[in-house]
């Protein structure tokens, strides 16, 4: 019997050599290992982008990648999730900064406070291409220049436009003038940070050619969301659903013009879902006998809700490409009341029913609570071939892996 080895660089283990008897081969196999900056803690997967970073962390754990996670926290958790620490091979910690003099950096603040010498550390430690989740932890690229690391950055979003977007929203004038300077802050810093990646993944179609004209290492792969079939629901729900995290400006907003149109058709009933509401909003629901506020809590709550729903409204007033709640939506509900900026992908434009203006959106309302769901089959067709978890996990394992 003839000997190969495989080469593992877990850091755990003192023995990185790992003998055993096969057939001969005149290869050496290499285990193949990805190091994943995150700006969050990935469970529960409940917000945006951490569901994106989550479910692409499984499936490339799936396809057989040893993660290497690196979590930016406010503080470090007690005990790790059963669901991240079956997908990973190890897993970080790093504090982010809290000094308020990082304001007046000329780095955005939320890539200035996600700065480790920790963390250059162990990606010195673990010799392994880097993938980025988000402009925001890319703060420790510029001592990395010239060691030899592949970079790779997942662009959730444009984040200039992001920020603006916020502070359009945003009420608080503080709040508004902080995300203000953030956004003129991310104009020179993106521009410049994204020609260092070999090739930056876009979510969307937007963001994609936003990168390609100036960086031209744009690759589009879209959101990463946990869903594997399309449910077989029956032809009528129970209720209208609203759901998100209530704590986004854009979210807030977007809920004020949600109940303003129930309050103008008292006989549809409204669900809220969010476990994240302040007290104010609490009130202005209660307000209102036909809407109510129903805690979330677990992925299981949420895909019970959205089942029940006979129509999803999902609003935004910032235009940042495909929203992840979408997909919850087209994969487990039934009819979806969309606006411009919940996506910029034509064929899942298709499968929603669309308004630009709110009276619009209410004859949307008013022409699903009449008719009965049959589209079941057509999501399968699109979402089945174009959106598996797996076949993007698989896109960005041929270009990261692809030598």
């Amino acid at each position: 019997m003839g000997d190969f080895f495989i080469l593992s660089l877990n850091s755990i283990s003192p023995f990185p050599l790992y003998y055993l008897p096969l057939p001969p081969f005149d290869c050496i196999y290499f285990v193949k290992e990805l190091h994943i900056i995150s700006f969050n803690y990935p469970y529960p997967p409940s917000y945006g982008g951490i569901i994106d970073v989550f479910y692409k962390i499984k499936a490339l754990s799936d396809l057989g990648i040893k993660i290497h996670l690196h979590c930016f926290v406010d503080q470090i958790p007690e005990r790790i999730d059963p669901e991240v620490e079956e997908n990973t091979e190890n897993i970080f910690f790093y504090k982010k900064k809290k000094n308020p003099l990082l304001y007046f950096s000329g780095t955005p603040f939320a890539a200035a406070i996600r700065d480790s010498e920790l963390l250059l550390t162990h990606l010195e430690k673990i010799k392994a291409p880097i993938l980025f989740e988000g402009l925001q932890t890319t703060y420790v690229i510029k001592f990395l220049k010239g060691r030899g690391h592949q970079l790779y950055l997942r662009h959730h979003n444009n984040e200039t436009a992001y920020y603006k977007g916020l502070s359009l929203s945003e009420k608080n004038i503080f709040k508004k003038i902080i995300y203000s300077i953030e956004s003129l802050k991310y104009t020179g810093y993106q521009k410049k940070l994204l020609k260092k990646f070999n090739t930056v993944f876009c979510l969307s179609e937007k963001e994609y050619h936003e990168v390609e004209t100036y960086s031209n290492n744009a690759q589009l792969i879209h959101i990463f969301h946990g869903n594997s079939s399309v449910k077989q629901l029956d032809k009528k729900g129970k209720y209208f659903l609203f759901h998100g995290d209530l704590t986004t400006a854009d979210n807030k907003k977007a809920l004020e013009e949600t109940i303003d149109l129930f309050k103008s058709l008292p006989h549809y009933q409204l669900k809220v879902a969010s476990d994240r509401a302040s007290e104010d909003i609490k009130k202005k629901i209660s307000a209102v006998e036909n809407i109510s506020l129903t805690p979330i809590q677990t992925t299981e709550n949420l895909h019970h809700l959205l089942n029940g729903a006979h129509a999803n409204i999902l609003l935004s007033y910032q235009n940042s490409g495909t929203k992840v709640k979408l997909f919850n939506t087209l994969y487990n509900s039934r009819f979806v009341i969309i606006n411009e900026n919940i996506t910029d992908d034509a064929d899942l434009i298709k499968l929603c029913l669309y308004g630009s203006e709110t009276e619009e959106i209410r004859r949307q309302i008013i022409i699903a609570a009449t008719k009965d769901y049959n589209d079941t089959e057509n999501r399968k067709k699109v979402l089945e071939r174009k959106h598996s978890d797996a076949s993007k996990a698989e896109e960005i394992i041929a270009t990261i892996f692809k030598d």
